[in-house]
């Protein structure tokens, strides 16, 4: 997990509130301080932690593993957005991209050549966390001289029945 200004913001947001509800039953600062480090994790990771990924698409970000990205598809946006920040795959040949991500999952229309083209290859992100979210997130990488020239990221409607 990284650890990003609004993961410190929302842990601190939770301590204040913790600390703000626990004073209103004891008054002694020291069993306040010591039941607010106490319950704050426990409130956060139960209660509002849950609450926000129902009604936003927050989410923890996790630092960009290979393994990770092959073997649990369903969590890569967690890393994704490291992937673009850090320009991880500009440049990457088509078999070094093949051994960080896999096989590519599916080939890019080409107006072009009227097909679908070799050098758009596509990968699924999987969904970001959320109660509406019906958005699905890729990501194409467009190869030039069998070199990723540059990633774009893109989302999909998603109907489920």
């Amino acid at each position: 997990m990284i650890v990003t200004y609004k993961l410190v913001l929302s842990l601190v947001i939770v301590f204040i509130l913790v600390w703000l509800f626990i004073r209103t039953i004891d008054k002694r600062k020291w069993l306040t301080i010591i039941l607010t480090i106490i319950v704050t994790p426990i409130v956060y990771f139960y209660l509002f932690y849950p609450l926000l990924n129902i009604f936003s698409s927050y989410h923890h970000e996790k630092h960009f593993n290979s393994k990770q990205w092959i073997d649990k598809p369903a969590l890569r946006y967690e890393m994704i957005n490291e992937v673009l920040r850090n320009r991880i795959l500009t440049g990457k040949t088509k078999t070094e991209i093949i051994t960080l991500l896999g096989t590519s999952e599916w080939l890019s229309w080409d107006e072009a050549l009227k097909a679908k083209s070799e050098n758009k290859w596509n990968y699924n992100l999987g969904f970001k966390p959320g109660a509406f979210n019906t958005m699905q997130e890729c990501i194409e990488l467009v190869f030039n001289k069998n070199k990723v020239e540059f990633v774009r990221r893109y989302q999909i409607k998603k109907e489920f029945e």
